[in-house]
């Protein structure tokens, strides 16, 4: 969970933009209407069928993750046909069941090889992605709607989509920070689909912002999220060594948190020009072999990005076999942990105690635990579950969505949840000869750092409304010239 002073809810209605368009929803059903007269082989229109489908799949699933009920076109539209330009908004499940519906013609035709080795859609990818899709979908019903029939139909889908990636055999784990800070990630066994980057073509800043830049640092709460090396949580562990000093902090962690932030020294403002608000730094994504050449600096990075990988898999295979259990269906079984968390466990250089199921509650070598800081809300299980969600894939972008299909934004109110606003735990006295005017501590002179100490700068969650995005106000009025109502999202 990042620590940013500005990064607020949306205030207002925005004027324009704001992510409402569907110019990607046309693009898709042009290439889907044409691909059907091209002269090749039923099996190659089909193919390319699919893939026209699953990127109308994805577009819709990001329509609806971020306004709920939108319009759902599956044809190409003419500009002068009003009554379908101007159609009210198609309620959430019925377009997810017409993203279900293409996300599985798509696995079910698209190619399982295309001898790309990683750089274009096959089969896998679009069942690594149903499974994202579907998990985000199925919780969301069940979370925000009530809805456990829709709920056990999108979560089942997400489980079998995991579970075929899994059984085809060909991914594996290997060392887990090479995944994100690679020259290249061709034949790396873990990634499904990345991006590639090539120096003096296309690049990034990246690896330049793991190193030579100041970052805004990750919270004490997700450094305290790691569990320690006897695969317990940090509240109940004997093998914790406290806050204070990063050697403690550090000590006898899941090897994962080495791989993702620095763990050898902070990087104080005022000491260190690449310093961290919260002074824990991130390392996840730099290569060290190249943070000195120019092209390790600015935005001259030409390491490659995973797009979709095998961990992400994993974990939605996890989540969606316990939330399963939530709705109607089967319970998760040890099986299902085994061949999901407890291969991330597995995964060279990892290598922690493999999780337990124990009825409703996690174990470790036949103990039973429960974490003390657990949201009582959530099932002690499934909050383990959660825990190794977060940790696998931290710093990639999914936290956010994740507590909003969990219901859960209140986890990030920094009046609420002062850990979310505090880092690492430092003495100013222990840096006699360095100035660190610039960081407030909880306790004036020591204490945990707190980056955002301006009370106009804290983020609050206030507003259930935020869970969806406001509409832009010119749809609105465009809608209302044609004698369409276009109803704004619920509180805005």
């Amino acid at each position: 969970m990042l620590l940013q002073t500005r990064l607020r809810f949306t205030q207002q209605v925005p004027t324009s933009g704001g992510g409402w368009g569907f110019s990607w929803v046309r693009k898709a059903n042009i290439f889907i209407n044409r691909v059907q007269t091209v002269p090749m082989e039923q099996e190659a229109i089909n193919h390319w069928t699919g893939i026209g489908r699953f990127f109308r799949a994805l577009e819709y699933h990001d329509l609806t993750s971020r306004f709920g009920d939108v319009p759902y076109f599956d044809t190409e539209l003419s500009e002068n046909d009003n009554e379908q330009l101007y159609k009210k908004r198609d309620e959430r499940t019925f377009v997810m069941d017409k993203v279900l519906e293409d996300l599985q013609y798509a696995a079910d035709n698209v190619r399982a090889s295309v001898d790309d080795n990683g750089l274009e859609v096959n089969k896998y990818v679009v069942l690594a992605y149903m499974s994202r899709i579907m998990l985000y979908e199925g919780t969301w019903q069940k979370y925000h709607e009530g809805n456990t029939t829709k709920a056990l139909e999108y979560l089942t889908a997400a489980k079998w989509a995991a579970n075929e990636v899994i059984s085809s055999g060909n991914y594996s784990l290997g060392n887990y920070r090479e995944v994100f800070n690679s020259l290249s990630l061709s034949g790396n066994p873990e990634v499904i689909l990345y991006k590639e980057y090539q120096e003096g073509l296309i690049t990034h800043a990246l690896n330049s912002y793991n190193n030579k830049e100041p970052q805004v640092g990750v919270s004490r709460n997700a450094i305290n999220a790691y569990l320690a090396n006897d695969g317990l949580p940090i509240t109940v562990s004997s093998e914790y060594q406290g806050d204070q000093g990063i050697d403690n902090v550090m000590a006898n962690r899941d090897p994962r948190i080495y791989e993702t932030f620095v763990s050898y020294e902070l990087r104080l403002n005022g000491i260190a020009s690449n310093h961290s608000s919260s002074g824990f730094a991130t390392h996840k994504f730099l290569n060290e072999s190249i943070k000195d050449d120019p092209i390790g600096s600015s935005n001259l990075n030409p390491t490659d990005a995973p797009i979709i990988r095998y961990g992400e898999v994993l974990m939605n295979y996890a989540e969606a076999a316990a939330e399963i259990g939530t709705v109607g269906g089967a319970a998760i079984t040890q099986a299902d942990v085994d061949k999901s968390i407890n291969v991330l466990r597995d995964r060279p250089g990892v290598e922690i105690p493999h999780l337990e199921v124990a009825g409703d509650l996690p174990a470790v070598g036949g103990v039973t635990y429960d974490d003390p800081n657990r949201d009582a809300s959530v099932p002690a299980l499934l909050w383990e579950i959660r825990r190794e969600r977060r940790v696998e894939l931290m710093m990639e972008g999914f936290r956010l969505d994740d507590l909003k299909r969990w219901k859960k934004l209140e986890y990030v109110d920094m009046v609420d949840n002062p850990e979310i606003n505090q880092g690492a735990y430092i003495v100013k006295a222990d840096y006699p000869d360095n100035n660190l005017d610039e960081i407030t501590l909880t306790n004036g002179d020591e204490g945990y750092i707190v980056p955002a100490s301006a009370a106009e700068s804290l983020r609050v969650f206030d507003n259930p409304r935020v869970y969806l995005s406001p509409i832009p106000l010119d749809q609105i009025t465009l809608y209302k010239d044609q004698g369409v109502e276009l109803e704004q999202n619920p509180g805005w």
